[in-house]
């Protein structure tokens, strides 16, 4: 198998762990199953993860207990919760503790697959930049060893028109739909898959005005009650914002319709 990267689960129920490993196994990913908090922490402790699928309820340590476990060691190791509808609130308070997402039960395996790779796509990004970046720094410092005075400018670089449906634009915002991107100010900027998600959503949608329950079911296909769907939306628009705004604290460009939902005013 070639495997795109290495996926733990940890849920205590015996048939969704085999049926989530067979089609992740079937996508070509490596899987290694727990059937506990205590167990998959165990796993953690002497194997390297890309990704760990997380149930929310399990008997001897709760998902959330679990999560922070993981992320005082791993902090950087992405976490997906599963969680079914009355669970709403537990999924919530994981967004707060680090989780970079959550699928509702019963899992569909094309999402499975689709978030995983997605998931896995932006880690390797991710890591990707921070070595680039080490190594600009390591150029930079053995260029001003060398440096004799002169000032050389920067180097050209030619920026590629695309015309197709590649981009999504809207005022100062661009979005890369093929790189899963966001462009703004000259500046790229990388975002999590179900930020970006999100973002897609506000940016078709505007300048009009999005329910939460609207941005919730277009980026995730998720059905929720209006105040499930309030909180889960605002830990997305908070990362949203931390990534667009000037100031996050005073938003210029994504306005809360305060009792409705967002509007995203880009022009």
């Amino acid at each position: 198998m070639n495997s795109t990267g290495h996926v733990l689960i940890i849920d205590d129920e015996a048939s969704l762990r085999r049926t989530l490993a067979r089609i992740l196994q079937q996508a070509r990913f490596e899987v290694t199953t727990a059937e506990s908090g205590k167990e998959g922490l165990a796993f953690l402790a002497h194997q390297k993860f890309d990704l760990v699928y997380l149930d929310i309820r399990m008997p001897d340590m709760n998902g959330l207990e679990v999560l922070k476990a993981i992320h005082s060691k791993f902090p950087e190791l992405p976490v997906i919760l599963f969680t079914a509808q009355p669970d709403m609130n537990s999924a919530v308070e994981a967004l707060r503790h680090g989780a970079i997402d959550y699928l509702m039960k019963p899992l569909k395996p094309q999402a499975l697959i689709d978030r995983t790779q997605d998931i896995l796509a932006w880690r390797q990004k991710e890591r990707r930049k921070r070595e680039i970046q080490s190594q600009i720094e390591a150029l930079q410092a053995e260029l001003s060893n060398l440096e004799n005075g002169e000032d050389v400018g920067p180097v050209p670089t030619t920026q590629e028109e695309d015309t197709s449906e590649r981009f999504l634009i809207r005022g100062e915002i661009s979005l890369d739909m093929h790189a899963r991107r966001l462009k703004m100010g000259g500046q790229t900027i990388d975002l999590t898959p179900t930020t970006f998600d999100y973002l897609v959503v506000l940016v078709r949608h505007a300048p009009n005005v999005v329910d939460y329950q609207t941005l919730i079911a277009e980026a995730q296909g998720y059905q929720a009650d209006f105040r499930e769907a309030q909180e889960l939306v605002k830990w997305h628009v908070h990362h949203i914002r931390q990534a667009i705004e000037p100031d996050p604290r005073k938003p210029v460009y994504l306005i809360n319709q305060r009792g409705i939902g967002y509007r995203l005013v880009s022009d």
